[in-house]
């Protein structure tokens, strides 16, 4: 037991210096030692249980259908129904990537309607990079995708976030 909690402090500290190095936020560093030292409970799908910390507003019902979509795929969330523009800016997305909603997950961070199968993607080949990001609020992405729009479905895409404003295509949707 105490070798399992000691590998764990290294793993988060060595987490924080590597970042420090990539100059990520410390912000940023302290929700991913808390995304990782989350216990992880068992569940169904692809996400296993992960802890996906999001921030959005109390009134925003695309943001919990977004939730209830990375639920469905076994992830685990914490909610905090305030502070999406402050943890944006803390976690250094630019404001240019900027949807409802900004979330962490593993040490990666998530903006907008981020597909789930995408998130899954980004944490089995753990690329260098800040996250990913669904600019705006795109129709057919998940949470953005109830009866209410009928079935409509604009073209968007996933962007992996490779620092400051640079950014390319992890996934397209047409």
């Amino acid at each position: 037991m105490v070798m399992r909690f000691s590998r764990r402090r290294f793993l988060v500290r060595a987490a924080g210096t590597a970042a420090a190095m990539w100059g990520v936020p410390a912000a940023f560093n302290a929700a991913h030692a808390a995304s990782n030292a989350a216990p992880s409970a068992p569940s169904a799908g692809p996400g296993a249980g992960r802890l996906v910390q999001v921030w959005k507003s109390p009134t925003c019902g695309c943001c919990k259908d977004w939730i209830t979509h990375m639920q469905a795929a076994g992830f685990r969330t914490q909610v905090q129904e305030t502070g999406n523009t402050a943890a944006r800016a803390r976690l250094g997305i630019d404001a240019r990537f900027g949807s409802c909603h900004t979330a962490v997950v593993q040490g990666y961070v998530l903006e907008g309607h981020v597909p789930a199968r995408e998130v899954v993607r980004l944490l089995a080949e753990r690329p260098k990079a800040l996250g990913l990001a669904v600019p705006g609020m795109p129709v057919g992405s998940p949470g953005m995708d109830g009866p209410e729009y009928g079935g409509r479905r604009d073209a968007y895409d996933v962007l992996l976030l490779t620092g400051g404003t640079a950014s390319q295509v992890f996934q397209a949707y047409r």
